[in-house]
């Protein structure tokens, strides 16, 4: 089984590598590194960058496609030369699949087109002018279509997919090895727990946008 995780100029590390650390487990996967180029790509932050080791070109047809978001999404929107690959990967993919603001990728490759769909809760309302019906669920399985909310919620997107394709046992055996047992120190982690002060500052302060 061939798993293509692509990459693009800012994408957000954990977008790719918490889907990475639950695929790369499944029986017989092969994990493609891909970007329009091979070569390091640079992540949002600045301080890291993952390995392409592939060009697009050279992975036309996988089995599985895990697109990250970012701040740089947006530039990749108007990105014909990934939106065409991302057509012809899902013409023959099994499971073509997007975490945080990814799924505006999916969108406008004219994948999503009366799906549910998920993405960053700032990314959201993008989503309805691809024709998606936008929900703020973490994880949402439309078909062979699965895309998960913000960043940390690709672990879930990563699980949710190990168990469809191998067994609930099989992802549960990944979720224990990994230790996947969230505990976090704050419960303020959707636009529904945390302060209304912070939510509104992310909402209206162009510095914390996807933007």
């Amino acid at each position: 089984m061939q798993i293509a995780m692509v990459l693009y100029d800012r994408f957000t590390a954990l977008d790719i590598v918490g889907p990475y650390e639950a695929l790369s487990r499944l029986p017989d996967a092969r994990v493609d590194f891909v970007a329009e180029t091979a070569g390091p790509v640079r992540a949002d932050t600045g301080f890291l960058a993952l390995m392409a080791d592939k060009a697009l070109a050279d992975v036309p047809h996988p089995d599985v496609v895990v697109l990250p978001g970012g701040p740089g999404t947006f530039a990749e929107i108007e990105n014909e030369v990934l939106l065409e690959w991302l057509r012809t990967a899902d013409g023959t993919s099994t499971w073509t699949t997007s975490v945080c603001s990814g799924s505006l990728l999916l969108g406008a490759a004219g994948l999503l087109a009366g799906r549910r769909a998920t993405s960053h809760w700032l990314a959201l309302d993008f989503l309805p002018q691809y024709g998606a019906e936008p929900t703020g669920d973490r994880v949402v399985a439309d078909g062979k279509y699965i895309t998960a909310a913000g960043v940390s919620s690709g672990i879930d997107m990563g699980l949710t997919l190990v168990g469809k394709i191998a067994g609930d046992e099989h992802a549960q055996a990944v979720q224990l090895l990994t230790e996947y047992d969230p505990q976090p120190p704050y419960d303020a982690g959707s636009p529904q727990k945390a302060p209304a002060y912070l939510v509104e500052e992310f909402r209206t302060n162009s510095r914390f946008s996807l933007m």
